[in-house]
């Protein structure tokens, strides 16, 4: 860098190494450094320590700083806001991740405390309305001094192919959010620490925040560590995320949660997600576009090796699914359709991220559930996949778990069998010949290279369960186009009442399994 280096330069780099602090009192000249707080010890630990502590005594809940100016930052005023990237941590570390902080504004009133984490210390960044660009009569300049910030992002390394500045791969904000733009770049679903009584009956589910970060620059080559601590009524918890990018991105998460209130359902590595419609079912013009969705289904890969897939619904009332398992291999939301012309949207549905839950250790006997809303708009989440335990979540419990997530464009360990692409229903009976009522036709499509490899002639068996009702017009055939190994089961099916139906299929030839497992809750109309 030459003769371009000058003091201004050196202490802005001082400041994000943390070599040097500068608390709240540092003069207005200096206000284009990150103010920091004083010098306190820091571990993983020690934060376990401190949710640990903090468990034993009431909620006291994030701080609301000057909650009537918070309020007055609508959406159009937050959305007028932009970090200054100058401002951001290990800006000025080449090949390193920077940091940049979210707002605080009317959707997201609550104050978290960040840290920054440098051999074995953590220093507070103090919020200054100085690290963003904002208009000059904005609201947001009414806030005190260190006020604090709704989240953070991180962005593409310093000197990387993409624009740093631009572009970043992680967020966290909202409660106990988080999610990253994969290896397509592009933003879908979400992940959350933890999920309290999610669709219980009788109770509110609770949403705890991550109310403290501690940022860390240390880790392998393309890595970086973010510690979290978190709180909520029945819950404190400290969290450790090893956040790598890659080809994807993978984020390796240690857990600790101290329960201070039992919980009904204590939702585990669980995924939030939204579904509206997709090829298997659509309501007569309620969109301009043929599918809606960030994810199109869930995968499990059960501890006995068993691979299973349940296309996603969109049901009357809100449904809770439950899949036995013990020591599950993997678990994930994805989004298997990958073509633009499924969704025709500039907002890249066809991009979304799959998100894959791979457990590190033994996770013991319990259940992989998924929770499905109704819905009538792409603005709402409706859909969660978690593990529960069936060891109760008692108050006064500990509980301790590793996972690792990847976000992907498919599932990071992808099976040998056929997998199902497609699932539609229609009415039942012959074509050319009066359509019987009460019966629904499917046509479940599958493609792999087990199809593929069939002798000339030989067709899939399907193999068909319900859990009551009955099928008719079984039959497999290939579907007509250039799609090697692309076949389809179809079926009708025909039940009475209108309670859901759970069902199950899978193709084989002889006593060889050539596809993996579909299921699906079939809702009568």
């Amino acid at each position: 860098m030459g003769d371009s280096v000058d003091r201004r330069w050196i202490l802005k780099a001082a400041a994000a190494l943390g070599l040097i602090g500068v608390d709240a009192a540092t003069t207005h000249a200096e206000a284009d450094l990150l103010k920091l707080g004083p010098t306190r010890p820091f571990s993983y630990e020690i934060l376990k320590w401190t949710a640990r502590r903090m468990a034993a005594g009431p909620y006291v809940g994030p701080a609301r700083p000057a909650p009537d100016i918070v309020a007055k930052i609508d959406y159009e005023a937050w959305g007028k806001i932009a970090f200054d990237m100058d401002h951001a941590l290990f800006a000025q570390e080449p090949g390193r991740f920077p940091i940049s902080f979210f707002h605080l504004g009317m959707f997201f009133p609550k104050s978290v405390e960040m840290n920054v984490v440098d051999s074995g210390s953590a220093r507070e960044i103090v919020y200054d309305p100085s690290y963003f660009h904002m208009p000059a009569d904005s609201i947001a300049r009414q806030l005190p001094q260190g006020a604090g910030f709704a989240g953070l992002r991180i962005q593409e390394p310093v000197g990387g192919a993409l624009d740093w500045r631009r572009n970043d791969w992680v967020a966290f904000l909202g409660a106990a959010y988080f999610r990253s733009i994969g290896e397509l770049h592009q933003y879908g679903l979400s992940a959350r620490a933890v999920a309290l009584d999610c669709a219980v009956a009788g109770f509110s589910e609770e949403f705890p925040d991550f109310t403290k970060f501690y940022i860390e620059r240390a880790g392998p080559e393309h890595s970086l560590i973010v510690y979290a601590l978190l709180e909520g009524p029945s819950i404190v918890g400290a969290c450790r995320f090893l956040l790598t990018r890659g080809e994807g991105v993978t984020m390796d998460i240690e857990q600790t949660f101290f329960l201070r209130g039992a919980v009904q359902r204590f939702g585990l590595a669980p995924l939030t997600s939204m579904y509206w419609f997709s090829e298997t079912k659509k309501a007569t013009g309620v969109d301009w576009r043929p599918e809606v969705h960030d994810s199109d289904g869930l995968a499990i890969w059960t501890g006995s090796g068993e691979r299973l897939w349940r296309p996603l619904n969109n049901p009357p009332r809100i449904m809770a699914s439950s899949f036995l398992d013990e020591n599950p291999r993997g678990f994930g939301l994805l989004q298997r359709d990958r073509n633009f012309d499924h969704y025709e949207d500039g907002v890249f549905y066809d991009r979304r991220p799959s998100l894959w839950v791979e457990p590190l250790g033994s996770w013991g006997k319990g259940s992989v559930q998924l929770v499905e809303i109704p819905t009538d708009d792409e603005i709402h989440d409706n859909i969660v996949a978690m593990w529960v335990s069936e060891k109760p979540a008692a108050a006064g419990s500990e509980v301790k778990l590793a996972y690792r997530l990847h976000w992907r464009a498919d599932e990071p360990f992808p099976t040998d069998l056929a997998r199902c692409v497609a699932t539609r229903l229609g009415n039942g009976g012959v074509p050319g010949q009066p359509r019987p009522k009460g019966v629904r036709k499917f046509m479940v499509e599958f493609q792999g290279p087990p199809l593929e490899a069939l002798p000339f002639g030989v067709k899939p068996e399907p193999v068909l369960w319900a859990s009551r009702g009955s099928f008719s017009y079984v039959f497999t055939e290939a579907v007509p186009d250039d799609v090697p190994g692309h076949w389809r089961a179809q079926f009708d099916f025909t039940t009475t009442g209108d309670d859901p139906v759970e069902m199950r299929l899978f193709l084989r030839s002889g006593e060889k399994i050539l596809s993996e497992t579909w299921l699906f809750q079939y809702h009568p109309f």
